[in-house]
């Protein structure tokens, strides 16, 4: 989500936008001349407009920035995410901070890796037409229509394996004619594999054994009361395997 800033005289960017090839591109439904190899995130903020939600990470990885568009003379709908897709000519788009989507509540203990697990959360899964759509939406170029098929047969495995990369943009619910929020379906997946189906870690059971003893409290405190400058060192100065 953006706002518009106040004004502010800027001579020299106005000299070398005069240098630049610009775009026309429509944000909020208003045409604005922007760099031709700005993102679109780099061209609201270029049009004055200031980010107020919907920008996180800034590299790809946090899905927070979902924007959708259409082209010039095309019928089609395009996803994509604002910080890592390019602005085009004539481009008409919109962001989406949040997409609704419902989310299942549930508690992981009493659950099992099994399909009946997905009947009862997510029943919506079952309407999937295989149309592909939501797979042409991922920004992440998933395959997500094939780790909601692996759901419909219950491979929790192949479904989290599947998902693992989901930044949960929420872009593939939004074009899901079935109405599936594929998103949380792969996130109850990764929390079933790694519950129940992954290998344990003798070395992490031992690290959390030490956690609950209180074995690391005395390196904590020192390290919330240590000083910038203190912890700077210890991050360099510290082993590295």
């Amino acid at each position: 989500m953006a706002t518009k800033k106040a004004a502010k005289k800027q001579p020299k960017a106005k000299k070398k936008a005069a240098e630049e090839k610009l775009v026309t591109v429509f944000l909020m439904g208003k045409a604005y001349k922007v760099p031709a190899d700005a993102t679109i995130m780099g061209a609201i903020e270029y049009a004055g407009y200031q980010m107020k939600r919907g920008a996180g990470c800034r590299e790809g990885f946090c899905g927070a920035c979902a924007t959708v568009y259409r082209m010039p003379g095309d019928y089609k709908i395009y996803t994509g995410l604002a910080c890592t897709t390019l602005v085009e000519e004539g481009m008409w788009l919109t962001q989406l901070p949040a997409s609704p989507a419902h989310k299942a509540i549930y508690d992981i203990r009493k659950l099992k890796p099994e399909v009946a697990t997905i009947q009862a959360l997510y029943p919506e899964v079952f309407r999937c037409v295989a149309c592909n759509t939501c797979t042409k939406a991922c920004p992440q170029d998933l395959e997500v229509m094939d780790y909601i098929q692996a759901a419909k047969r219950g491979d929790i495995a192949a479904v989290m394996d599947l998902s693992f990369d989901c930044v949960m943009c929420g872009l593939c619910a939004i074009r899901c004619p079935s109405e599936i929020v594929q998103f949380n379906v792969g996130l109850l997946a990764k929390r079933l594999y790694g519950r129940y189906l992954a290998p344990r870690s003798p070395e992490l059971e031992k690290r959390i054994k030490e956690i609950k003893k209180r074995k690391f409290d005395k390196e904590y405190d020192e390290f919330m009361s240590a000083k910038k400058d203190e912890l700077k060192k210890i991050y360099f100065d510290r082993d590295l395997e």
